[in-house]
């Protein structure tokens, strides 16, 4: 679409006084032509069991119409009025109660049965626009919440088409708590063992060199070309540096993920040094698993917990951010309180596309008694309080998702920590083991 037809577009609505149906009109279904769908290929006012989303968008194939059959919507719009009917301003702008609210909205219309096929949803008023991708449970933006302004209008549409015409495969998932022995290896390795088992292709990555105690529990080294040799060098293919992990059983299945191991050389180098050799820094691993992103289903970094390259890279190369915690463990939660409120955000403003977010907490690994839950409702109470108070920051939901009371918790079982020993995932071997990562999974990444 020419800048002068945006410029038109534009000049058309009125600010302080649009609303939702002439938004939708001048400016909503010009937008959904110029992402490359055409009048049949809409469907305005797309009923769903959360309520009704202004648009559904698919292409058409032979002998299915969308705008006909309405079934296997691909984009959903949620477009809302420049103002209410009282004429005060709705201001669509991050973090704003209206931003919130729709945000949510369009979680709940991609979330629904009858939108099992989406994997795009719109929100916009016009003034602001950001596009959410939605992989299994999770939906998580793909672009900022962009300002529209005359100049910057072709390139945020461009943007958008670009991804909307070139899907990611993959989810990058980050497992992350500012404090240790929460067990984040133990997580990302038995997790995945289960998406393996549930006929996913999933990779690893050990960014962890000086532990490197994911790649020691599967019993691997290194390869001859490492993933620092990778970051430091963009002419080498970031593939090469990948193994296959497999498990063969007796009845003759055969199960793998791939992984990509901790280089040992990394842990010679200060952060002045990997500053100076990586260029880019911290953004540098994100470009270096571009290309994988297209090639798998689910893409796990497991990294140290000190904030510094390692899991500042880690967090910039991720989607969301998985944070186990301990129940009985104070500092790990007010450590998953600080990734969420201070760390994530951090790394959101550097990188300026939308992403990454925080996944709400688990209890990793222990038993837990009435009273000792007790306890650690008590302290999260206090510190969802405490970050209100200070900062105005709602923490709630990263604890307490979907107004619910209750954190989801990973039960103990001696099996899984002594699958280090076996060198085998124990989500391979046990069933019990299996099926409390099958919860872990269902809970957050599989719809």
């Amino acid at each position: 679409m020419l800048l002068t037809h945006w410029n038109q577009i534009l000049d058309n609505i009125l600010p302080d006084e649009s609303s939702e149906t002439l938004i939708s009109e001048i400016f909503v279904r010009p937008l959904i032509n110029a992402l490359g769908f055409n009048d049949k290929e809409r469907f305005p006012q797309f009923p769903t069991a959360h309520g009704t989303v202004d648009f559904a968008v698919r292409k058409n194939t032979d002998g299915d119409i969308f705008l006909f059959s309405k079934s296997n919507p691909y984009l959903l719009i949620e477009v809302k009025a420049r103002a209410t009917g009282t004429g005060a301003r709705f201001n669509l702008s991050e973090g704003t109660p209206q931003y919130i609210n729709t945000r949510e909205q369009i979680k709940k219309y991609l979330l629904d049965s009858k939108c099992n096929t989406s994997q795009w949803g719109i929100i916009t008023d016009s003034v602001y626009i950001q596009l959410f991708r939605r992989h299994g449970k999770v939906i998580f933006p793909a672009t900022p919440n962009s300002l529209i302004k005359k100049e910057s209008i072709n390139t945020i549409v461009s943007d958008v088409k670009h991804l909307i015409d070139n899907p990611p495969k993959a989810l990058t998932v980050c497992v992350y708590n500012n404090k240790g022995g929460v067990g984040k290896t133990i997580t990302t390795v038995n997790l995945a063992a289960t998406l393996a088992q549930q006929g996913k292709q999933v990779l690893v990555i050990d960014f962890d060199p000086q532990q490197g105690d994911l790649t020691k529990s599967l019993g691997l080294e290194v390869r001859k070309i490492s993933l620092y040799d990778c970051l430091s060098d963009r002419k080498l293919n970031v593939h090469d540096t990948i193994q296959a992990f497999k498990v063969k059983f007796k009845s003759g299945q055969l199960f793998q993920f791939d992984v990509i191991s901790a280089d040992p050389k990394l842990v010679d180098f200060t952060e002045q040094d990997l500053a100076t050799r990586i260029e880019k820094g911290a953004a540098r691993l994100k470009d270096t698993l571009k290309p994988l992103v297209y090639e798998y289903d689910y893409i796990f970094i497991d990294c140290p917990t000190n904030w510094m390259f390692f899991s500042q890279s880690s967090l910039y190369a991720c989607d969301v951010v998985l944070i186990p915690t301990k129940h009985n463990n104070l500092a790990s939660l007010n450590n998953a309180a600080k990734v969420i409120k201070e760390l994530v955000p951090k790394v959101k403003a550097a990188r300026q596309d939308g992403g990454p977010i925080a996944l709400p907490i688990f209890f990793n690994g222990e038993n837990i008694t009435p009273p000792q839950l007790k306890i650690a409702n008590q302290e999260i109470e206090a510190i969802i309080t405490r970050e209100s108070e200070a900062s105005n920051f709602n923490l709630r939901p990263y604890f307490y998702p979907n107004n619910h009371t209750k954190i989801f918790s990973l039960p103990s079982y001696a099996i899984i920590a002594s699958g280090a020993f076996a060198r085998i995932p124990a989500a391979f071997t046990h069933c019990i083991a299996t099926n409390y990562y099958l919860d872990l999974a269902k809970e957050y990444f599989i719809a």
